[in-house]
């Protein structure tokens, strides 16, 4: 294949291509990386820069370089699938040997062996470049100190906020994120690239820093769902890949979680925009009742969420003075609710039952995925973030019951709103273990609206 004038404007699968071509060395594809966090990524710091994308926390510059010498080595019939190809780690991920800090003050940690995730990852070949900037412990829809691409003054969305600005200025191909409440989709909106939320409990936490492990899912990013694929193969217990048959025949169902938000225009035209996508691919776009479960869980999900929060923070409770004023409120609200076990298991029966009622949905209504747009909002201006727990309900209103169910969700972006110049999102949703499958309807949905790419810096 023809390589692109800068290796690093090359995505996963591209980049898998060139290297097994011999076009490219992983050499080249690192460095050039590098070159380009030098060039976009500005001044890095815990806070922030108005000027600055900020979305790396600590760049392994002399480690990158190398792990892609040694790879180089690896003789060709060797290698293993993403041989060479660069990711960064969202800062809740643990590395051997290497310093984790969740974008915290208050914390950091070098532990002896690596997560689960890296491991897989590495194992498949990946070369490390750094770790990158998330909300505060993860506790926040945004990521403030992160600028997003699309215009420095907004925010990137969060938490995995440093993931996606990395991923929308192409300083790396791939990167990893988690989410809770929409913290691997709502940043993937807010700057125009790509994600799958995995069915929970098919990609493992250890090794990561965690906010609630009853929510807590780990998955990929890319500027591709056809990248995300890539990366989510090593790293799930499902085995499978993404079918090719597109959305032909397939039965979508509109969100009916849809009354509970108001949609910012762009946001709403760009929705519209996949929905007429679907149908020309052959979709049906069907009506069905809403399924016997509650749609609008928040005391719920924030009786769990609160006691897995307040209970790991204990451990930094001589620290609470380095945590931003946000993080600080949350874990004291979760102290002061004082969860009790009671409410607690009755918010887990709860969550169990309204997962099996759409498990039957599903089924009875013979639907392949929902449809919804993935945040309501385009990206808010910086600043916001940080300082009261609690501001960042709307850009969660709809992600966050998908972490309630557990069911897969796969996000990409349909657009650049004529009003605003920002990108707006669309997720597919759909049942149980049903990743693969709906990574090919995503696919085909995404190759009909084409990946909109954030502007060059001046």
């Amino acid at each position: 294949m023809a390589v692109r004038t800068d290796p690093a404007d090359l995505g996963v699968t591209e980049a898998v291509s060139a290297l097994g071509d011999g076009d490219l060395s992983s050499l080249e594809l690192v460095e050039a990386c590098l070159r380009r966090i030098e060039e976009r990524d500005g001044t890095h710091s815990h806070d922030g820069d108005p000027a600055s994308i900020n979305a790396w926390v600590r760049v392994y510059e002399e480690d990158a370089i190398a792990t892609a010498k040694r790879a180089d080595e690896i003789p060709a019939g060797e290698r293993p699938p993403l041989h060479g190809i660069p990711v960064g780690l969202k800062d809740v991920y643990g590395v051997a040997g290497k310093p984790v800090t969740a974008s915290s003050r208050a914390f950091e940690d070098v532990p002896d062996r690596d997560s689960d995730v890296w491991a897989s990852l590495k194992e498949a070949g990946m070369v490390l470049l750094g770790h990158l900037h998330t909300h505060e412990f993860t506790v926040g829809g945004t990521t403030d100190q992160v600028g997003n691409p699309w215009a420095l003054d907004r925010t990137a969305g969060g938490s995995s906020g440093g993931s996606a600005a990395a991923l929308a200025a192409r300083m790396t191909p791939a990167a990893t994120g988690t989410d809770t409440a929409g913290s691997l989709r709502i940043p993937s909106a807010l700057c125009g690239t790509s994600t799958i939320k995995p069915t929970y409990g098919t990609t493992s936490f250890r090794g990561a820093v965690p906010l609630s492990p009853s929510f807590d899912h780990a998955g990929p990013m890319a500027r591709t769902l056809d990248d995300c694929a890539a990366l989510l193969a090593p790293i799930t217990r499902l085995s499978g890949e993404p079918p090719k048959d597109g959305l032909g025949g397939k039965r979508l169902v509109l969100s009916p979680r849809l009354s509970i938000v108001d949609l910012d225009a762009d946001v709403a035209a760009g929705f519209e925009s996949a929905l007429a996508a679907c149908r020309s691919l052959g979709a049906e776009l069907i009506e069905a009742p809403a399924p016997a479960a509650e749609l609008d869980v928040g005391v719920p999900y924030l009786n769990i969420l609160f006691a897995e929060l307040a209970a790991w923070h204990r451990r930094l409770a001589d620290r609470r003075d380095l945590y931003r004023p946000a993080l600080r409120e949350w874990v004291e609200e979760g102290e002061r609710q004082g969860t009790s076990a009671i409410d607690y298991w009755a918010a887990q029966i709860q969550r169990r039952e309204d997962a099996y009622a759409w498990v039957d949905w599903f089924a009875e209504h013979r639907v392949d995925a929902v449809i919804e747009p993935t945040v309501p909002v385009v990206a808010w201006v910086r600043g916001d973030g940080y300082d009261h727990w609690g501001t960042d309900a709307e850009l969660i209103s709809l992600t966050s019951y998908w972490n309630w169910t557990g069911l897969p969700a796969a996000a990409l972006p349909t657009g650049v709103g004529s009003a605003s110049g920002l990108p707006v999102g669309v997720s597919l949703i759909g049942p149980e273990a049903s990743d693969w499958d709906l990574l090919g309807l995503g696919m085909a949905l995404q190759a009909e609206l084409g990946v909109p790419e954030a502007p060059a810096p001046p």
